[in-house]
């Protein structure tokens, strides 16, 4: 049975969309309109897009806002996609001098059309992100390559700050969630970019209310550290549409403090877990917190 969302919880998510109307979140949405350039904000119907954007921050959506993989989650939407925009590196690059950031986000729909899943456009936005703005630091979020490691290795080549491949649910829900994906393949991905690349952070993200129970959430957790991941994020779900999967459950913000809790339990730089928390929310006061961490945990 779909759960009902809480009063609480409505209030949030309607403070964040009043924040679209601030002049600072409209100026920011129409450079991103001028450029004609795809957000995850916008695309994923993210519920913050109204607070990052009056913040001047955005994640980045690459390779077209059209996805090959049906995950029952996404709001992303599902045809046949367009070729690669091969200008996108230079309106990204000239976006973020723009803007001033600092910290750049940039994610992609899964494009298992492309023969290296969008691997090398990855690297080629970073690397013309960074040559016109040196010091600006970069988190790709990659889909998973289907497992082709030599994909990883040629997003790695453009050094990021921070490697991020989210795990989204636990295991038990993958067939009926994640449709193409592969639990073990994830965990595989970012294995691997801790053995090839072991001073690249690694994130990860998963959410709530999809039908999982506190141990395996715990265990998935415990599954990521087990491959070196950092840093790691924890958010509610929340349905796009009737037509996607149902919230099952909306997790109380006590129990995201016991999340963060336990994520430092185990060994995590860095976590951020609260109702709204999406895998790109504060990324670069994210990293900055793991990167302080690690400097800690070394002397």
């Amino acid at each position: 049975m779909t759960a009902q969302i809480p009063t609480w919880l409505k209030e949030m998510v309607g403070r964040n969309k009043a924040a679209l109307r601030t002049h600072a979140a409209q100026k920011a949405q129409h450079g991103l309109d001028v450029s004609a350039l795809h957000t995850v904000c916008v695309e994923a119907q993210c519920p913050n897009r109204g607070e990052c954007l009056n913040c001047g921050d955005a994640t980045f959506m690459i390779l077209g806002g059209i996805c090959t993989r049906g995950c029952k989650f996404c709001a992303v939407t599902k045809q046949t996609p367009l070729p690669p925009d091969e200008s996108e590196a230079q309106k990204i690059a000239q976006t973020v001098c723009e803007w001033g950031i600092r910290y750049v986000v940039l994610t992609s729909p899964t494009r298992d059309d492309l023969p290296d899943g969008g691997a090398g456009h990855f690297a080629r936005v970073m690397k013309q992100i960074t040559a016109q703005n040196p010091g600006v630091l970069c988190e790709p979020l990659v889909p998973d390559f289907r497992g082709r490691t030599q994909d990883l290795e040629v997003v790695l080549s453009a050094h990021p700050a921070v490697l991020a491949h989210n795990i989204e649910t636990v295991p038990q829900l993958y067939s009926g969630v994640r449709i193409g994906a592969d639990y073990h393949r994830s965990l595989d991905l970012l294995a691997h970019s801790k053995k090839v690349a072991p001073t690249v952070l690694t994130k990860s993200g998963l959410m709530l209310g999809l039908g999982e129970t506190p141990a395996q959430v715990k265990q998935t957790l415990q599954d990521l550290r087990n491959v070196g991941v950092d840093l790691v994020t924890i958010g509610q779900y929340l349905a796009p549409s009737r037509r996607h999967h149902e919230v099952l459950r909306y997790a109380e913000p006590a129990e995201y403090e016991r999340w963060t809790q336990t994520a430092a339990e185990l060994g995590f730089l860095a976590s951020a877990c609260g109702p709204l928390v999406r895998s790109s929310y504060r990324a670069g006061a994210l990293y900055r917190q793991a990167v302080l961490q690690r400097k800690l945990a070394a002397k």
